[in-house]
């Protein structure tokens, strides 16, 4: 196994981690005898040859036939086996994919040499081995020609159900691969041939294999794809190399065969099933599907309040936190979401969410003061299921975050109930021992304005404390000039030499005071090399009074920063009333939405040009088209997603009517 090893230097190769010295200690490691120490140098040789991908090292192209030696000896336990042949697999497919400037020039032929090795495992005695090794050859870039006869040997010969279905997904990647050879036009008869095969995971196999040549193929086969993927024979596949993913796994793993907005796909999903793992997987889907786009909401929503009763746990959950996401456009069904406030039973996939707590979050996207109850004992409790901290999710394909967001979020949802929410959130105030937590509380009731002025008392003491008064200060701009007895409290710390004096001068000047101590400390501030967007900020807010820094603001209207950007163009327009200078520096920030990607600048680069009136006519000739657009526009996944799509198409429609432009209806 280890003929050649030590003729190697190894030390003139790299890998990811530097020099590759410690390769044939490790390659050593996994044909060992301790179980445990050869799956960790198993793991290691995969973190030095492969890590993140991205590119193929030298190390790699050297280490390809010993990979393979152990891949191929019966001695090493199975595992270690299916270990390095997973590296194998994962290199020869990013050899494929990355710029050839990244892969080593000894990978090629380190390949065309290690070929029939690799041929040689779908022979060996391992199903497991034999499933590893037709996903190889799938993924890999050898032309079809060179595999394509093998793999059809296989198929005759091989009687396991799971390697099976790894070689039908194997043969129709190969056959993809030119040179084809004369042998392809076999493959595709093959496959054509099992759509209509009696297993129905051949025939959800064949359909993957055949659409990318056929498009249309998964929607004319829909009913046999749905059969197939909510047949108990759907397990199979959480044993095969090529997909090795459970019920939920099968289901995105075909959804993305379906790339548009119709929600033929999920509804079959959502159709009564026995199995909790299907329905919990078909809410899965449904909100995936609802993340990307707007127009399925009116068919799914029937589904979705069906799952309200669901015996388990996790699909209620799942259901009412898709109701939350989807809010305005699900109030209708906020009776049957209270009837689950004293649902109590918690999800399986993170502990301590509640059904309970799910429906309190829907009601409060409602506006529904039948929140309030719950929402106030959350707040009072020692810990809850919901978020510790503001969490941000990628915007993923196909995939829907479903988790609750923080008690802080959810109250900035509720405005209208401040009133009553102003004690039970004064005592969290109180309490709190976090800085982080005391900053969140405090946005809530700078969010809430003047409907906050009760908690004014309470904000005076924070203001007096080093560690909480700048959560305080920011609150108490935010109330305005019911805060006005904070003014010689905030004016004391807006001296110079005093921390964070510009947030004390601008808070002073919003509860009331005059625009001097924030003049004079923005002054201390531009005398340096930059305005911080803070400045930026402060600067609109004072208006015409910070007319000195015109020209400065005017500069940084072209800075490369579009955040930067859209700041000084929004405060050169308070201070000066500018739309020539301003309203190009904004529209430049939006013009990713037009072309549907929404940046996180685009909401205040859209609100900020509605101010402007009608010299923003230009941004909303732009953008007119978009609220007719079935697609999200959103930076976030989970809720996000969908809150910040309503505030993209609320900015648009401020914008239109400033510019007295027609609305367009929306979806």
């Amino acid at each position: 196994m280890w003929v050649g090893l030590e003729a190697v230097d190894w030390t003139e190769l790299e890998h990811n981690h530097g020099p590759a010295g410690d390769m044939p200690g490790l390659l050593r490691r996994c044909a060992g005898p301790d179980a445990q120490d050869a799956a960790d140098a198993a793991f290691e040789i995969s973190d030095h040859l492969f890590h993140q991908g991205g590119w193929i090292c030298s190390a790699a192209s050297v280490a390809l036939p010993f990979l393979l030696r152990l891949a191929a000896t019966p001695g090493v336990p199975v595992p270690g086996r299916r270990a390095m042949l997973d590296l194998v697999a994962r290199l020869a497919a990013e050899a494929g994919q990355v710029n050839g400037e990244s892969v080593d020039p000894g990978w090629e032929t380190a390949w065309e040499r290690a070929l029939p090795e690799v041929l040689a495992l779908l022979a060996d005695p391992s199903p497991e081995i034999r499933r590893d090794t037709a996903h190889t050859l799938g993924v890999c870039g050898s032309p079809g020609e060179s595999v394509l006869p093998s793999l059809l040997r296989c198929w005759e010969e091989d009687e396991d159900p799971v390697v099976r279905l790894d070689l039908v997904l194997g043969l129709g990647r190969a056959a993809e691969r030119e040179p084809v050879g004369a042998q392809a036009a076999e493959v595709f008869d093959l496959l054509r041939e099992l759509l209509d095969a009696p297993d129905p995971q051949i025939r959800l196999a064949a359909v993957h294999a055949l659409a990318p040549t056929d498009p249309g193929l998964p929607v004319r086969r829909l009913g046999f794809l749905l059969e197939a993927i909510r047949d108990p024979s759907v397990e199979l596949w959480r044993h095969t190399a090529s997909v090795e993913a459970d019920v939920q796994g099968v289901h995105h793993w075909t959804a993305a065969l379906f790339t548009g907005p119709s929600p033929t796909f999920t509804l079959g999903l959502l159709d009564e099933h026995p199995d909790g793992e299907q329905r919990i997987g078909a809410l899965n889907q449904a909100g995936g599907l609802l993340t990307r786009w707007r127009s399925p909401t009116a068919a799914l929503l029937p589904s979705l309040s069906a799952r309200l009763d669901d015996p388990i746990a996790e699909v209620r959950f799942r259901a009412v936190e898709l109701l939350a996401c989807l809010g305005p456009k699900a109030v209708a069904h906020a009776d049957q979401v209270a009837s689950l406030l004293e649902d109590t039973a918690a999800r399986t996939t993170r502990t301590g969410q509640t059904v309970a707590e799910a429906a309190v979050w829907a009601l409060a996207r409602f506006n529904d003061p039948r929140c309030l109850p719950g929402l106030m004992e959350a707040m009072a409790g020692a810990r809850s299921g919901f978020a510790s901290a503001f969490a941000y999710y990628p915007v993923t394909d196909g995939l829907h975050h479903s988790v609750l967001p923080a008690i802080e979020e959810v109250l900035s949802f509720l405005p209208d109930h401040a009133e009553l929410l102003l004690a039970p959130l004064g005592e969290r105030l109180e309490a709190a021992t976090d800085e982080h937590a005391v900053n969140r509380l405090c946005k809530v009731l700078a969010g809430w304005g003047p409907a906050a002025k009760a908690a004014v008392p309470q904000l005076l003491g924070l203001l007096e404390d080093d560690r909480t008064w700048a959560a305080a200060a920011h609150a108490l701009a935010g109330i305005g000039r019911a805060g006005n007895g904070a003014r010689d409290l905030l004016l004391t710390r807006s001296g110079p030499g005093e921390e964070r004096a510009e947030l004390a001068a601008w808070a002073y000047w919003k509860v009331g005071g005059d625009p001097g101590p924030a003049l004079e400390a923005i002054g201390r501030t531009a005398a340096g090399a930059f305005l911080p967007r803070s400045s930026l900020r402060t600067l609109a807010g004072l208006g015409p009074h910070a007319a000195r820094y015109a020209d400065q603001l005017r500069t940084l209207t072209a800075d490369a920063d579009h955040w930067t950007r859209i700041e000084a163009a929004h405060a050169l327009w308070a201070v000066t009333g500018d739309t020539e200078t301003t309203v190009p520096a904004m529209t430049t920030a939006v013009r990713a939405l037009a072309e549907g990607t929404c940046l996180p600048v685009a909401l205040p680069a859209l609100r900020c040009l509605a101010l402007t009136g009608r010299a923003a006519r230009p941004a909303a000739q732009l953008l007119r088209g978009l609220p007719s657009w079935d697609q999200r526009f959103c930076s976030n996944g989970g809720w996000r997603a969908f809150t910040q799509d309503e505030a993209v198409r609320a900015a648009l429609e401020e914008l239109f009517a400033a510019c007295d432009s027609p609305v367009v209806t929306t979806i």
